[in-house]
């Protein structure tokens, strides 16, 4: 076992993507006019992923991630890549503070599965033969729980979310071992749907079930994925209350959640948003067991370009430490700096500055 896999998560990490740099932004848009190849597009990925990955090393990192400058959105290039599922474009995009997201989805269309020639594994292969071995290769991908969203499931194809539930967690256990076979020691799931189950309003979720049931139902499903999963694989989950162009979608502390999925789901590490007032206190942190999940703390925002302050990021750190030991604790943005191709409202000159101060801030708490 690597010695640096023993740290995952990193005391210092970073939820997963990048701002896309405008030749990519231009390049995208060309592909879809028809004006470049498919194959010009990814030359031109390949090289910004090649650059981001050294960017990453030089700040201070000991993971680094592809930004996900290959996809659209954060998850929706994952899911409707799977077997009987597809995306499209429904009417209405998803309401955030003040705005509405572009309209796409995905949609259930047949039985579910993975589908082995998932273009994400050779992606990886590129990105990891890019790091080459100078720092932990992280991969993301959509919870399993993304597809428990109301209007998401054809009832005429799986008519119980039991049998629903059943065909996810066998497609993403192939998917875990497929990413695992090609080398993916650092995987993380991206879990807006169980943040939002401490929201106030539970409209977007299956219905004629409980909160109680919907959160049993997210931890079956998360378990049941990593049953089987490899001891040297390292696996985490990010909650996130939403980020669209530094908006967010929804608010609530995890006081609903933790009790159940802190305490009891099986990953590695949680990344927590704790930027702002929306992700309610620290006390729900009493709930990860001691010596359990590392706690990584999203305490510096990736919305907006403004460099927080070191000592009351200090201050917040050891307040975490009341609930959950300080060795159990680590430090990164709360939620990725692009979760769509739009990207949030700052430069790429304080993207880098925000995830090297983390890095810094992490060597004075931690060593």
């Amino acid at each position: 076992m690597s010695d640096r896999l023993v740290k995952v998560p990193f005391r210092a990490d970073h939820v997963g993507s990048l701002l896309r740099p405008e030749n990519l932004l231009k390049a995208r848009e060309e592909f879809k006019n028809g004006i470049i190849t498919k194959g010009k597009l990814r030359e031109i990925e390949t090289q910004e992923l090649k650059r981001i990955v050294a960017k990453q090393i030089e700040v201070g990192l000991e993971l680094v991630t592809d930004g996900e400058f290959r996809r659209s959105w954060w998850h929706i290039d994952f899911l409707e890549n799977l077997n009987g599922l597809e995306g499209y474009v429904p009417e209405r995009g998803i309401p955030f503070q003040g705005i509405e997201t572009d309209p796409y989805d995905v949609r259930n269309i047949g039985k579910i599965s993975f589908n082995h020639e998932h273009p994400f594994l050779e992606d990886f292969k590129v990105f990891n033969e890019i790091v080459a071995g100078r720092a932990v290769a992280k991969q993301t991908i959509p919870s399993p729980n993304q597809l428990f969203h109301r209007g998401i499931r054809n009832t005429a194809i799986y008519p119980t979310v039991e049998e629903y539930a059943n065909d996810i967690i066998l497609a993403y256990r192939d998917a875990i071992k497929a990413f695992y076979d090609i080398g993916v020691r650092y995987l993380q799931l991206d879990d807006v749907y169980i943040a939002g189950l401490n929201a106030e309003s539970l409209v977007a979720y299956e219905p004629g079930l409980t909160r109680e049931e919907l959160i049993d139902l997210a931890l079956r499903v998360v378990n049941g994925v990593l049953e089987d999963k490899p001891e040297d694989l390292y696996v985490t989950t990010h909650l996130c209350r939403g980020n669209y162009e530094s908006r967010w979608a929804f608010e609530g502390s995890y006081a609903h959640i933790a009790p159940t999925l802190f305490a009891k789901e099986r990953v590695s590490g949680f990344f927590l948003e704790y930027d702002d007032h929306r992700s309610g206190d620290f006390k729900p942190l009493e709930h990860i067991p001691i010596g359990g999940a590392q706690v990584v703390l999203g305490l510096v925002t990736s919305k907006f370009g403004e460099l927080e302050d070191k000592e009351s990021i200090k201050k917040r750190i050891l307040e975490a430490a009341q609930y959950v030991p300080l060795e159990q604790l680590s430090l990164s943005p709360q939620c990725g700096f692009s979760s769509t191709h739009h990207g949030n409202k700052l430069t790429e000159e304080q993207q880098w500055k925000k995830l090297k101060f983390i890095a810094e801030v992490a060597k004075e708490v931690w060593g």
